[in-house]
């Protein structure tokens, strides 16, 4: 099963037809799916647009009339699917925006690297994606880096900021687990959420590999919400706090038999002639 995840925010003139192309997608790419929208208190008409294809597409609606802001959209997603997924080493989450930013056309690029062994795959924007970006965005897309370097990385992955993303759910499973049902699995906005996401959920994954594929901003009929101050600003105060933000694994327990002589003894107990016998010590598992 693929959950096709969208949060939406008076997205009203886009998304409806962005769920047909995703209709139309998995028409000629043979895989069970589910679209799950997470409306965020849109004031346009998003939620009449999107009443009707209930009928005609497996489509579960979140949300409701509060404005809760990127993160929450996020986390509410996170958390849904994690709950619904009966197969979570099997089934996948993709993560896209609802206004044809990011193309339905390119999930089979997505999915042919989840169903190669990636637990996470990160769309990374192509050289071919400037020549329709605003200039605001690009403006952020020069700072961001800057920004982001000295306090986060991501191992192989150079573009952390999109928002089109396949998760395997058992990763975003053991993600919700870690933080808890008080703490938020995302709590930064604009970039930093995906950021912060994307973060989190590698340090759970064995593999995580990235696809350059191209966005469209001149398909999206409304202007960009993008700031290219205020969002970075906003970038730099996730990054700075990231560390302590940072979910990690639990420590896996040790092998059956670990620490013992002969199966009863500890390693420690005195041998035979008297002299304590010491275990080895063993290496910190490396930050992530």
């Amino acid at each position: 099963m693929l959950y096709v995840c969208i949060p939406a925010y008076n997205e009203a003139p886009t998304v409806g037809v962005l769920l047909w192309r995703i209709r139309k997608m998995f028409q000629g790419f043979s895989r069970e799916y589910e679209v799950v929208v997470y409306d965020d208190g849109s004031t346009d008409a998003t939620a009449e647009t999107l009443a009707p294809y209930r009928e005609v597409l497996p489509l579960t609606l979140l949300g409701g009339s509060e404005h809760r802001g990127y993160a929450a959209a996020l986390d509410a997603l996170c958390r849904y699917v994690s709950k619904r997924t009966r197969y979570p080493r099997r089934d996948g989450a993709i993560f896209l925006q609802g206004d044809f930013t990011d193309r339905p056309e390119h999930i089979p690029e997505l999915v042919k690297r989840f169903e190669g062994g990636a637990d996470v795959v990160v769309a990374e924007r192509s050289a071919d994606s400037l020549q329709s970006t605003p200039l605001p965005v690009r403006r952020l897309r020069r700072a961001a880096p800057w920004v982001l370097r000295p306090f986060v990385s991501i191992p192989g992955v150079q573009d952390p900021f999109g928002a089109m993303r396949l998760y395997r759910i058992a990763i975003l499973r053991d993600l919700v687990k870690a933080s808890g049902a008080e703490r938020p699995l995302v709590a930064a906005e604009g970039w930093g959420a995906n950021v912060e996401l994307l973060m989190n959920a590698a340090a759970f994954a064995r593999r995580v590999e990235t696809v350059e594929l191209d966005q469209r901003y001149d398909l999206r009929t409304r202007a960009t919400r993008v700031r290219p101050l205020a969002d970075s600003m906003s970038l730099f105060r996730f990054a700075r706090s990231a560390r302590s933000r940072r979910l990690t694994p639990p420590p896996p327990p040790p092998p059956r038999g670990a620490g013992t002589r002969g199966g009863n003894a500890p390693a420690d107990a005195p041998a035979s002639d008297g002299a304590p016998k010491t275990a080895s010590p063993t290496a910190a598992p490396a930050s992530s």
